[in-house]
């Protein structure tokens, strides 16, 4: 009988919840006698060793995998590898050196583009195992340690890779201090990595396995996923650098390696790399447009490349707690998005001749709209509640983009006519 990969994989990962450690280790030794190139189950391998009481063996493949991941471009794999032997007592310094070799700021191996090893197929159809063959564990046990450790199939390491985001900001000297400051966070299916509405108090990657982004209750069947993300991963900084709630919640999909970067790191080697504090600003704009872009009503009527020129029209703006960006009763200048903090929408009581909240927007929602389509004046004010960054679009394209697209146009109105 045949089975899919990624099916086995899940196999392999119950039996090692479920305590079954020599039917999950035959298993892993399985998969990886029929893809040699899987260097995921080279890793349980050296997981399930360890939890069979040889601490040898997976030393030893711990450490043969953890160098293998570095010189095939594979950093952050290679960074779960050394937190695991140094929670053993164990010395990295060769990993550590050869991830600052290849990955450190300004080494000579990093490019703009270069070739990886294709994932492995998780489809590919494999044989299952025969239940016989978990029989001996301290042959299993031989046999899965010898096998992880044979890296002949890799005749030739890449000599040029990717810059790593975070660590390629950081200097070589400074790869054995950001090594020993991260967490390593070993995480089972369902397990929450961070949730909605908690602060931000640290940033992650994604090591590796999968995580899903969620928005609401994730105990709900009501919670909206929306994306998920894989080895490479990073999440979590925009909580973390503007200090306010996290907007969504992620959770664990299957298993996961996530590696943590407290504030109290991230502080301390913006000490030593002031220019780290912009990159991490620039991921988190970046991530923050991509989020907008997938999400608002605004961008969807357009495919990428006419999002990116229409985005191009937008200028950014960064606001303090407490300024107005619309005043009541003044022309409209043109349209505001959103793209990080809250302001709230207050408007004077006719009777009384007082100002009263009507709502709170965040990120994601737009506003200014009501006076552009009926040429009229403002009709709230519209302050900043938290440091926000907005995006302005002034009248005159506004109002050439909403003429050139009835369906734009259309959606504005209707807003508005809600918001009235």
């Amino acid at each position: 009988m045949t089975l899919k990969l990624r099916d086995l994989k899940t196999e392999a990962r119950n039996l090692a919840r479920a305590g079954q450690l020599a039917p999950a280790l035959a298993l892993q030794d399985h998969m990886l006698a029929a893809n040699p190139l899987d260097a995921d189950s080279r890793r349980r391998i050296g997981d399930l060793l360890l939890r069979l009481g040889d601490q040898a063996g997976a030393v030893e493949v711990l450490r043969a995998v953890a160098l293998h991941d570095v010189r095939s471009g594979h950093l952050l794999p290679g960074l779960v590898g050394c937190k695991v032997l140094e929670s053993l007592g164990q010395k990295t310094d060769e990993i550590v050196a050869a991830m600052a070799g290849s990955f450190a700021h300004g080494s000579r191996t990093l490019v703009k583009f270069a070739a990886r090893q294709a994932p492995v197929d998780l489809e590919a159809p494999i044989e299952a195992l025969a239940p016989a063959a978990a029989a001996d564990p301290a042959k299993i046990a031989r046999r899965a340690r010898e096998r992880a450790l044979d890296l002949s199939v890799f005749v030739q390491y890449p000599e040029q890779f990717l810059a790593a985001p975070f660590f390629s900001e950081l200097p070589a000297e400074l790869f054995s201090a950001a090594v020993r400051m991260l967490r390593l966070l070993r995480g089972s299916d369902g397990d929450l990595v961070v949730r909605q509405g908690d602060p931000g108090s640290a940033f992650y990657f994604v090591a590796s396995g999968e995580v899903r982004v969620l928005v609401g209750d994730p105990a709900s069947a009501r919670a909206i996923e929306r994306t998920r993300l894989l080895e490479g991963a990073m999440f979590g900084e925009v909580a973390l650098l503007t200090e306010q709630p996290r907007t969504a919640s992620v959770q664990v999909v299957g298993e996961a390696d996530i590696l943590e970067v407290s504030r109290a790191a991230v502080g301390e080697l913006i000490a030593a790399v002031p220019v780290l504090a912009e990159r991490l600003d620039h991921f988190a704009r970046e991530r923050l447009l991509k989020n907008l872009l997938a999400s608002s009503p605004i961008f969807k009527p357009f495919d990428h490349q006419q999002q990116m020129d229409l985005i191009r029209r937008f200028e950014g703006v960064d606001v303090a707690a407490g300024t107005v960006v619309i005043r009541e009763n003044e022309e409209g200048q043109g349209l505001f998005v959103i793209l990080l903090g809250e302001v709230e929408v207050v408007r004077t009581n006719d009777i009384e001749g007082q100002e009263g909240a009507v709502a709170r927007l965040s990120a994601g929602d737009v506003f200014g709209e009501m006076s552009l389509l009926e040429d009229s004046p403002t009709s709230a004010t519209v302050r900043a509640v938290t440091p926000t960054t907005l995006l302005f679009l002034g009248r005159d394209y506004f109002r050439r983009l909403i003429g050139a697209l009835p369906a734009l146009r259309q959606y504005f109105q209707e807003l508005s006519r809600s918001r009235q």
